[in-house]
């Protein structure tokens, strides 16, 4: 009994024990960085509001609604950059999920093990190109692909609006194809994760049952991935609206609202990699960080989202993850 008593004693003066003091350093280190987070995100959503204050308090709601951008005689209406941002990330969305949703599927129930690792390694590998790359891609290969078949679509479907205009290549239908490779590895990714970790349990029920394959996956599996795979098409509608570069580099930069998707047109995003270095007015300077608080409001909303439904698939596997 001695010698148990004597033990933890020899343990604490040899420092097994002594790891108070630096428990209390490791604690207060961590919450220092996860502190310098939130003063990274707080400092930047200040540093928006002010330096846009003065286009906020000029053009107030009517910004917004403004069709008109002429930074020489400061007007500013940032309507044409939203409508370029929303429609090219619907365009990409609505060209990226099925072929996303497919291979995650292909990936999470279908492929063989020995295929598996090497296609989600280059499925994630689309995701780390930088996006200055795609943009080269975008104008070297995809849109000399683009104007033969833009010709094509307005000799035989000139008469619609969607499919009106001069054939540049150059536009709103490059732009959003361009996004959609883009976010197709991100959508991918996630939704594979996110169907891996439905429990074995629903598919060995619908088996079960009777179930094919085909029904097993399209019935229990998806009902319960449905909330993650809604929040990876969030996430990569995320990255659609957020992307620069290759968005700069292949859709005319003009700002102007078209139902054509042949037009050239902007998005919020080009606007600022455009202007943001020759804005020499204050007026101008400001109506920028306006649009670039928007955009930041949006992102963050949208991830936020996007995570939380993410989040409750993952939760609710509660272990059941495939191996």
């Amino acid at each position: 009994m001695e010698a148990a008593v004597d033990q933890p004693r020899s343990l604490k003066r040899r420092g097994i024990f002594a790891g108070g003091f630096e428990d209390r350093v490791f604690k207060w280190t961590t919450l220092l960085f996860a502190a310098c987070v939130i003063a990274i995100i707080g400092s930047l959503a200040y540093l928006l509001v002010a330096d846009s204050w003065p286009a906020i308090r000029r053009f107030s709601w009517g910004f917004l609604s403004g069709r008109t951008w002429d930074p020489v005689h400061d007007v500013f209406g940032w309507l044409p950059f939203v409508y370029g941002t929303v429609v090219s990330s619907a365009l990409a969305l609505l060209l990226a999920v099925p072929i996303s949703l497919g291979a995650a599927v292909f990936l999470a129930e279908l492929a063989p093990p020995w295929l598996r690792s090497p296609l989600s390694f280059l499925v994630e590998l689309l995701a780390a190109v930088p996006s200055v790359v795609y943009g080269i891609w975008g104008i070297f290969v995809l849109v000399p692909v683009l104007r033969p078949l833009e010709i094509w679509l307005g000799m035989h479907l000139g008469t619609v609006p969607l499919f009106s205009g001069a054939p540049y290549g150059i536009g709103m239908l490059a732009a959003g194809l361009i996004l959609a490779v883009m976010v197709l590895p991100i959508i991918t990714a996630v939704s594979r994760d996110v169907l891996r970790a439905v429990p074995v349990s629903q598919r060995e029920a619908a088996y079960a049952l009777g179930a094919t394959r085909w029904e097993a996956i399209r019935g229990p599996v998806f009902r319960y991935a449905r909330a993650g795979v809604l929040g990876a098409i969030i996430l990569g509608l995320g990255r659609a609206l957020g992307e620069t570069m290759a968005v700069t580099m292949v859709i005319g930069n003009t700002p102007s609202i078209s139902a054509s998707v042949f037009a050239p047109a902007d998005t919020m995003a080009s606007v600022l990699a455009n202007q943001f270095m020759e804005a020499t007015g204050r007026l101008h300077r400001a109506a920028l960080m306006e649009i670039a608080l928007l955009l930041f409001l949006v992102t963050i909303v949208i991830n936020a989202v996007a995570r939380l439904l993410i989040w409750s698939v993952a939760r609710g596997a509660q272990g059941g993850v495939r191996e």
